[in-house]
């Protein structure tokens, strides 16, 4: 007998696929959601979340399958069509148009002003101008701007894809404690994270995904973590090992001259004063809050911006880096937060990952160049990049979009490596090989500064750790020592001993 209109889900998606060319992205997905309901939809990079999304937010059309909306058949052709249904997502990168202001945007998207400013200030952002130039604004705040068009609209069922994986702590409790309150007024809610500790402290139950099929709901309860983990990767998965650290790290040997030595770096508003080395063979972790100077930091460092005061060495010697090109030259290549930036997204992986070496093809012979294919084919090889679609890197998921940024300086050889949040948005597998292959590289003898946005990774990837608030480091914390409550007082600019700094 047919489900009743009081007792139908919100939202039910039965044996949905998918196909891109050569790659099955969906190929049995099933997701119900009842009304007021938070579910987490989980899955390794590529498992086919973001497209599963898509569909049922009419960005893209299901091949085959079955989608209700209170148990009517909904055709869903079109984003408007869509909204008009009540589905309102929140993808994973920013939809906002980087040339025009807010205010323009909020026109192009007929989004009611009142109430977007309703939501842009309940998530704690208060400064914001509506002419402010979306361009100009950093990801986290893009982020909650988003979030606060998709409220502003009153959606029935809002899709959140990895929403919190750009933002600080500070904002990400923020959203949360949102969330969970449309919930709790008959919103129904899909969620999508790789952070155990959200899903834990917000949601019903979790649909798991793995290679484009439903493999498992789960109502979420303590110790669901392994369960999740394994229905993910497809079986048991091993604990991470304990890295041994690097000689130079840990011998504190004074005679050993840094890779990079900073003395009182300032740069634009933010970055008031920032002293520390960073060694060869070494992980060094950035920790801070939203704002608090670690863009800028990696601006100048990578070559983007000029310190409006302070000294770099690298090896010893001063550097003035006026361009990136400068920074590559003297061995300081960035992987950026935003992969966007990073990579050609119409060009292929081998494309990608060849172009810092094309640079010297004209300085080469027949023989580099197979020498430039082999090490493009090497670094493949060794991050286990996904090349079905590599036709185009914009197919890729996101966890191998990032493992490309990484293999591009991989191929061309790694000195320094300024890693930036490299694994935000990425799955459980892809993290810990990124955390191998880092701890690797400083086996090797190369320097890692290592920011990231989720304290957890600390101990599992970094030697020591510095803590930056107000545009200044505050702490400089042992790995052993860098648990996620120390990180977030000394975040906050709170001693350890529990007393605030003068």
């Amino acid at each position: 007998m047919a489900e009743s209109e009081t007792t139908a889900p919100v939202l039910d998606a039965e044996g949905v696929s998918k196909r891109f060319g050569a790659v099955q992205a969906l190929r049995d997905a099933s997701l119900r959601l009842g009304k007021g309901e938070i579910v987490a939809l989980m899955g390794a990079n590529g498992a086919g979340k973001s497209t599963l999304v898509k569909i049922l937010t009419g960005a893209l059309r299901r091949d085959t399958g079955h989608v209700r909306i209170r148990g009517t058949e909904a055709r869903l052709n079109s984003p408007a069509a869509a909204r008009r249904s009540g589905l309102v997502p929140v993808y994973q990168e920013p939809s906002l148009i980087p040339d025009l202001d807010v205010a323009d945007n909020l026109r192009l998207g007929r989004t009611p002003v009142d109430a977007f400013r309703h939501w842009v200030a309940e998530m704690g952002i208060s400064d914001l101008r509506l002419d402010d130039v979306i361009g100009d604004l950093p990801l986290a705040t893009l982020r909650i701007l988003d979030l606060a068009r998709a409220l502003a609209a009153e959606p029935d069922v809002l899709m959140l894809d990895e929403m919190t994986a750009a933002l600080p702590t500070d904002l990400v409790e923020k959203v949360l404690r949102v969330v969970r309150q449309q919930a709790d007024g008959g919103r129904s809610i899909i969620y999508i994270s790789h952070r155990f500790a959200e899903i834990a402290a917000i949601c019903d139950r979790a649909t798991v995904l793995r290679d484009g099929a439903t493999v498992g709901n789960l109502k979420i309860e303590p110790g669901i973590e392994e369960r999740v983990v394994e229905l993910m990767l497809g079986g048991k998965v091993a604990p991470v090992a304990s890295e041994t650290r690097s000689r130079a790290a840990a011998s504190g040997d004074s005679a050993i001259i840094p890779r990079l030595r900073l003395r009182g770096l300032k740069a634009g508003t933010r970055l008031a004063d920032v002293s520390f080395e960073l060694n060869r063979g070494e992980v060094l972790g950035v920790v801070a809050l939203e704002g608090q100077g670690q863009d800028e930091l990696f601006d100048v460092l990578a070559g983007n911006r000029r310190p409006a005061a302070g000294s770099l060495e690298v090896d010893g010697r001063p550097v003035a880096f006026g361009h990136p090109a400068d920074a590559i030259a003297a061995g300081l290549t960035l992987v950026p937060g935003d992969r966007a930036h990073a990579l050609l997204m119409s060009r292929s992986v081998r494309e990608n990952i060849a172009l810092p070496l094309l640079a010297r093809l004209r300085d080469w012979g027949a023989i580099r160049v197979r020498d430039e294919a082999a090490r493009v084919t090497s670094a493949i090889e060794r991050l286990q990049i996904d090349t079905r679609a590599q036709g185009e890197v914009r197919r890729l998921s996101g966890g191998n979009q990032q493992k490309v940024t990484i293999a591009r300086w991989i191929a061309k050889g790694v000195n320094t490596l300024l890693l930036f949040d490299p694994t935000r948005g990425i799955d459980v597998r892809t993290k810990r090989q990124i955390y191998g292959l880092v701890r690797e590289l400083a086996g090797q003898g190369a320097a890692v500064l290592f920011y990231t946005s989720e304290l957890s990774e600390v101990p599992q990837a970094c030697d020591r750790v510095v803590v930056i608030f107000n545009g200044r480091v505050v702490d400089v914390i042992p790995a052993a020592e860098a648990d996620e409550a120390t990180l977030m007082r000394a975040a906050y600019g709170l001693s350890r001993a529990g007393t605030e700094p003068a």
